[in-house]
């Protein structure tokens, strides 16, 4: 939440509506980050696939 929200908490005004603002703009910032964790994680399965097919895999099972 930023200063101008807080701000804007102490005002008397339509508290709902605040509300609804807010949690408008934590949704639409978690919708951000979904996309660019789905395509790290797609990135690194990749990675790991390519390295199971090229046979660079360096594991020590032994431990």
């Amino acid at each position: 939440m930023s200063l101008r929200d807080i701000a804007r908490s102490l005002r008397p005004g339509n508290d709902q509506q605040l509300a609804t603002d807010l949690s408008t703009q934590r949704r639409q910032g978690h919708h951000r980050s979904v996309g660019k964790a789905a395509a790290e994680g797609q990135a690194w399965e990749d990675r790991d696939r390519k390295l199971d097919r090229l046979g660079d895999r360096q594991t020590d099972w032994d431990d």
